[in-house]
């Protein structure tokens, strides 16, 4: 497959480009390495994988990673799994969030429906995390334990998670539209001793009460401690009977106390994110201080050109990595913006846009169904001063050639529209842009900084212009340490190591073009990926399941060539049930309530059953490769499913919906 762009949709400033980050990197590798990585990225990236110490090396030295002991070498054993990086290292991740925020300055700005704002400036935000830090200490949190949060996209979460690790406590977080059984079925594996919970959140001109979720949750996680409760809606408390020590959110955060970081080593656990829990209970993906510090450093340093003065607001939930990512943005010393609600309110579906604009943000991020959606609806953000935008960020899914034009048209012509693919398995970026690539319309600029990036046939070999596996063939710093509860290591090595030994497998299509680019074709698995908030079908399949007029579920995720996404749920009906109306939202409310309602499916079909293999396991790869249009030979061997005419049945569902869509 060759790309469809030869010349590129948009071209960088020579001026712009030689004043960012990632051009200065570049002369300062020049001056104190003695790289001549001459001026153009793909020397650059070429250093940066085939010299791994030297490149992560200088990372280290340019950003001026505060160590509290020395490393005693970059990368000791340069393996797959089980690379060492900068052994000997102690350092906190916390302290190098907050140690370049100016005092007077927001350091966070937390935005709403309402369009109404407040400001944390540096200051505030070190006194917040103190004091949450000294409460979470006094409550027994040392290092290693775990501090979880059930939170909104607010202040609270950046403070609870800063506070939790500057103590060297293990965070994870989801947001409050998970139900309380699909959190507890990530919490629980961790054994946490505090939970942070608010009393809701907003969405779309809705305030979602969650305090009785949130005793749910607590009572389903039986290590607890104590909870501090968020009082973000401003509900009063329950009378219920909590199951651990109650705090609120007011008393822990407005101490006066003195921070102090934990040096912890290199690899100290960070956070655990999930994945989506496609075949079972989600896998808790552990990242290391040192690692999520250099990699985000780089990614937001070099490839976004955040620094000082600079703001983000990109659209997140809790428990999307990019939470994580963007909360990284103090790091560089830029401001970050949280937001509280849906990305287009039906009373104002241009909020965010408007919201850029009155806060002069920078680098304004969201996703390919956004975008596409602001397109179809006829928003025109340029109504809004956007002068201040220099970069639009997108990811979650691959982003169409025809929303390029939009961007151009409707935000600003000389706006870089950079796409990005990466994942929460590295909660980073392995593709997109910086201020000096140029970008092709519907392509990835280029494989990032540090990142041995290829497209790989079924035998291991690299291919050009032609669709592969996306792998990854040297080591990168914020590869997980492991999976939780995984002690010898094997459901690590299963997820990304078994197709081709020591080299990673991620799980994508992708195309490297013979220009240096990359095409990303979508997912090769089952993880539902809506607007790109990740769920695994297992969530669905397990709310659905429990109906009564519901024999059996199957829920599919399918990427379309028009950048659009298809979610239909297929149902196999109890004896006696009728698919009507009022069975219809019956099955949609169990969702919303059960499991997310951001993945509410789009159509629900009757079958007469749903395919297995002969050990019983749902055949949701090859049913949505099915629905896209693929052969069923090219999809599984007919003779390893207990019901293989039922292959042609879902084929001609999904030829049936391409020719309505024609």
């Amino acid at each position: 497959m060759t790309a469809p762009y030869a010349q590129p949709f948009w071209t960088p400033d020579p001026e712009t480009a030689a004043a960012s980050r990632i051009a200065d990197f570049t002369r300062w590798a020049a001056r104190h390495r003695g790289v001549d990585a001459g001026p153009d990225y793909a020397s650059l990236h070429r250093w940066s994988v085939t010299d791994l110490e030297g490149f992560w090396g200088a990372v280290w030295e340019y950003f001026g990673i505060d160590a509290d002991t020395p490393y005693e070498s970059v990368l000791a054993e340069e393996k797959m799994p089980g690379a060492r990086w900068f052994p000997g290292a102690t350092l906190n991740y916390t302290h190098h969030a907050l140690r370049n925020l100016p005092s007077d300055q927001p350091a966070i700005i937390a935005l709403d429906e309402t369009g109404s704002g407040h400001e944390v400036t540096g200051d505030a935000l070190r006194a917040q995390v103190a004091s949450v830090a000294a409460t979470l200490r006094d409550l027994g949190v040392g290092t290693g334990d775990r501090v979880v949060g059930h939170l909104p996209n607010t202040p609270h979460a950046v403070v609870a998670f800063l506070a939790a690790a500057s103590l060297g406590a293990v965070w994870s977080v989801c947001g409050q539209d998970y139900a309380p059984k699909a959190a507890a079925d990530r919490f629980a594996q961790l054994e946490p001793t505090v939970l942070i919970a608010a009393d809701g959140y907003r969405f779309n001109g809705t305030t979602h009460d969650r305090r009785e979720a949130v005793l749910e949750l607590a009572r389903a996680l039986p290590t607890l401690k104590a909870t501090l409760l968020v009082d973000h809606l401003g509900l009063p408390r329950l009378d219920d009977p909590h199951p651990a020590l109650v705090v609120p959110w007011e008393d822990a955060a407005t101490r006066t106390e003195q921070l102090t970081c934990t040096p912890v080593p290199f690899d100290h656990p960070l956070w655990v994110v999930f994945s989506s829990g496609t075949t079972g209970l989600p896998k808790g993906i552990v990242h290391g201080h040192g690692g999520v510090l250099l990699e985000h450093l780089k990614t937001l340093g070099l490839h976004s050109d955040l620094g000082p003065g600079d703001r983000l607001l990109w659209y997140t939930t809790t428990h999307w990595m990019m939470w994580n990512l963007v909360v990284s943005t103090l790091l560089t010393g830029a401001t970050t913006c949280t937001y509280d609600g849906s990305p287009a309110p039906l009373e104002r579906p241009g909020l965010l846009w408007e919201l850029a604009s009155r806060h002069r943000v920078t680098l304004f991020g969201t996703s390919p169904q956004y975008l596409l959606g602001m397109a179809k609806f006829g928003i025109d953000p340029s109504v809004d001063d956007l002068s201040a935008i220099r970069a639009v960020g997108c990811t979650g899914s691959a982003l169409p050639a025809s929303a390029y034009p939009w961007v151009r048209d409707h935000v600003g012509a000389g706006i870089q529209l950079a796409s990005i693919s990466g994942g929460t398995d590295v909660v980073s970026g392995f593709a997109g842009s910086a201020p000096n690539t140029p970008v092709w319309a519907g392509e990835l600029s280029a494989p990032h900084l540090g990142v041995a990036l290829a497209a790989h046939d079924a035998e291991g070999r690299p291919v050009v212009d032609r669709v592969g596996e996306l792998v990854v063939t040297r080591p990168m710093p914020s590869m997980p340490l492991s999976f939780w509860n995984d002690p010898d290591g094997s459901r690590y090595h299963d997820a990304y190591f078994s197709a081709y030994p020591g080299v990673w497998r991620h799980g994508d299509w992708i195309t490297v073009t013979g220009h240096g680019s990359v095409m990303v074709h979508g997912r090769s698995d089952s993880t539902l990926n809506r607007n790109g908030v990740r769920l695994g079908s297992a969530d669905i399949h397990d709310v659905v399941e429990r109906l009564p007029e519901i024999a059996e579920a199957l829920v599919i995720g399918a990427e379309e060539p028009d950048g659009g996404y298809w979610m239909p749920l297929f149902v196999v009906l109890a004896a006696g049930a009728v698919l009507d109306d009022a069975l219809r939202e019956k099955i949609r409310d169990a969702i919303r309530t059960g499991a997310s309602p951001r993945h509410v499916p789009d159509e629900i079909l009757q079958v007469p059953a749903v395919p297995h293999t002969r050990t019983g396991k749902k055949l949701e790869v090859p049913v949505k490769r099915l629905l896209q249009g693929a052969p069923v030979e090219q999809v599984v061997n007919r003779a390893a499913v207990d019901a293989p005419d039922l292959l042609d049945h879902y084929a001609r569902l999904g030829a049936e919906r391409r020719m309505r869509h024609r």
